[in-house]
């Protein structure tokens, strides 16, 4: 119920001009849309269990929380549709959030790329698994196992692959 109100309360604190961009992302994908609201509730909760100082800053558990993000978009989507469609989807999503939400350069380039990282992720295991058995028990685990390797960003040119990244 916390997160339900964090999000509304975020929600309302929209300019008009954002609330615009958010219903054009919105209206077109009514389905999509709430599986990655959901996603987003399950994201936050998940995190929150695993990582409880760190997944509302700038730490490891933000590296978590955004890449388990993005597999959990895709993971719902992929259930109601193609995993082109989902991937389009979720990447317009994520993308959308960070500048619906700025942050400072450095924040944005790690959470883009943590929510990349998230997004290749589920795509390298799709091949494997049927798209309608994906469960949420496939990621926690291997993206707990991922921080335990993620790196320190210091700087916008770093580039660490299919690494997570953090700042403090």
């Amino acid at each position: 119920m916390r997160n339900i109100k964090i999000i509304f309360n975020t929600l309302r604190s929209l300019s008009f001009d954002k609330i615009m961009k958010l219903l054009r992302l919105t209206l077109p994908h009514p389905l999509f849309s709430i599986m990655g609201f959901y996603a987003t509730l399950k994201s936050f909760t998940l995190a929150q269990k695993h990582f409880p100082k760190t997944h509302s800053n700038n730490g490891v558990g933000n590296a978590f929380r955004h890449s388990l993000w993005t597999c959990l978009i895709m993971m719902y989507c992929c259930k109601i549709s193609s995993p082109k469609k989902a991937l389009a989807y979720c990447k317009e999503m994520t993308d959308l959030h960070e500048e619906l939400f700025p942050n400072e350069p450095l924040e944005t380039k790690m959470d883009l790329h943590n929510n990349q990282v998230g997004m290749d992720y589920f795509m390298q295991l799709l091949p494997g698994v049927h798209r309608q058995f994906f469960e949420t028990s496939f990621f926690v685990k291997d993206l707990i196992t991922k921080t335990k390797t993620a790196k320190i960003l210091k700087s916008l040119d770093d580039d660490f692959k299919d690494e997570l990244v953090y700042l403090t």
